[in-house]
């Protein structure tokens, strides 16, 4: 019987893991990722969990045991935060580029400098152009879910590629949340047993990672587009394969919320969303017809996901919990990436940027209501009036005393 649980997102994935019946881990201590690799040595030492765990010596190190192990046919996992993530990087395109489905937890945090520890996507978005299958978790709950589905898709025999269930430092890997852990026995109808087809044995040589001549570089490169192409097409089947099995209801690129009459709607990923959903019940109360929606993915990227339900809308107002210095428009990533999906759609909306949350910050209620009068303000023009815009460091922090005052006066039963 599914499980009823009080844990963190790191507990969860622990959960997940468990249940996933790994192989092989591999570990390297480094804050807020150090706890899921204590929570499964623990698990390991009384006998929940038969894997073997091997401490490696940095991160390099860490991601290469579990791509080594992968070779060999486990089903291996590791992962990393911070600077963690980026002193690893020479590991991720040969990994994916390999077709090594190692999975890997991300704890996002701040890259130096500053040097903090607060949750930031910067981190984990540096390593979005190398092959990895990934997005974010809102709380635990998507956390285990996320690493199972990853699990499922990456896995794929027509797919073979790693994956990272990356989540908020902090607000999701150390908050205690509830959540539940599913049965053994719905895991095992959803998750088959990994079988690689190909696989490091001295009975059936393989040659893997081999030196090539340039002309043999283009076709592998080509095999790798075309394998991520194809994910984008198996992620809506395993969705619904997994909210049936599972009970759940996850959409299968984008959640909306409340966007159904919106002239507006934020668009971020993360743990944000939390308060972005509260945010938007005052914004509501206040007059704003102000939706959200949420990336589930960030790689694949939900292009065609975007490209149908954007255009509903007339102004979009992107996120971004990143940084991208000198990145087109004066954004992050994401502002990027949704400007390209929607640039040759008819009828496409305003798209306007948003840097906020950095550092660990928590994105208030206020820091929303500035977002969307700036919203506002672009609807009424009917252009945009500042193309991005990093939250607090403007002129435009009077609007969020306005619109507080608006939501307390048309809303007192919300207070």
């Amino acid at each position: 019987m599914p499980i009823k649980k009080r844990g963190t997102g790191l507990t969860a994935v622990a959960d997940a893991w468990q249940l996933a019946d790994i192989d092989v881990t591999a570990s390297y201590p480094i804050r807020p990722y150090t706890a899921v690799m204590a929570e499964v040595a623990k698990r390991i030492a009384n006998g929940q969990m038969k894997c073997e765990m091997v401490h490696g010596e940095g991160e390099h190190a860490q991601f290469s045991i579990a791509h080594g192990a992968s070779m060999a046919g486990a089903r291996a996992t590791t992962g990393s935060s911070g600077v963690g993530v980026t002193y690893a990087f020479e590991t991720y395109s040969p990994i994916a580029g390999g077709r090594c489905p190692i999975q890997a937890l991300i704890g996002d945090r701040t890259l130096d400098p500053p040097g903090d520890f607060g949750s930031e996507h910067t981190d984990c978005l540096t390593l979005r152009d190398n092959g990895w299958i990934y997005g974010w978790a809102e709380n635990a709950q998507e956390a285990l879910d996320n690493s199972l589905l990853c699990f499922r898709i990456g896995e794929d025999p027509e797919i073979m590629l790693p994956q990272i269930v990356a989540m908020d430092g902090y607000f999701v890997t150390h908050i205690s949340q509830d959540y539940v852990m599913p049965d053994q026995a719905q895991v095992d109808k959803f998750l088959p047993p990994f079988k690689p087809e190909f696989r490091l044995d001295v009975n059936k040589p393989v040659i893997m990672g081999p030196q090539i001549e340039p002309e043999m570089g283009p076709p592998l490169e080509w095999d790798r587009n075309v394998v991520m192409e194809r994910v984008k097409e198996l992620i809506p089947k395993a969705t619904a394969e997994f909210n049936k099995i599972f009970g759940a209801k996850y959409a299968p690129f984008v959640d909306e919320y409340m966007t159904d009459d919106a002239d507006m709607v934020f668009l971020l990923q993360g743990a944000h969303a939390v308060t972005c959903r509260s945010a938007i019940k005052y914004l509501r109360e206040a007059g704003y017809k102000v939706g959200m929606c949420r990336l589930r993915w960030i790689r694949p990227f939900p292009d065609a996901a975007l490209q149908q339900i954007l255009p509903k809308f007339k102004v979009v107002g992107v996120i971004d919990t990143n940084t991208s210095y000198g990145a087109a428009g004066g954004g992050g990533v994401l502002l990027v990436e949704t400007r390209a999906s929607v640039s040759e759609v008819a009828n496409k909306p305003i798209i306007q940027g948003f840097t906020s949350g950095l550092g660990g910050e928590t994105i208030t209620h206020e820091e929303f209501f500035k977002m969307a009068d700036m919203m506002k303000q672009t609807l009424d023009a009917g252009k945009i009036i500042q193309s991005s815009t990093w939250v607090n460091f403007n002129d435009y922090d009077k609007a969020a005393i306005e619109v507080k005052a608006a939501w307390e006066q048309a809303a007192p039963s919300t207070k």
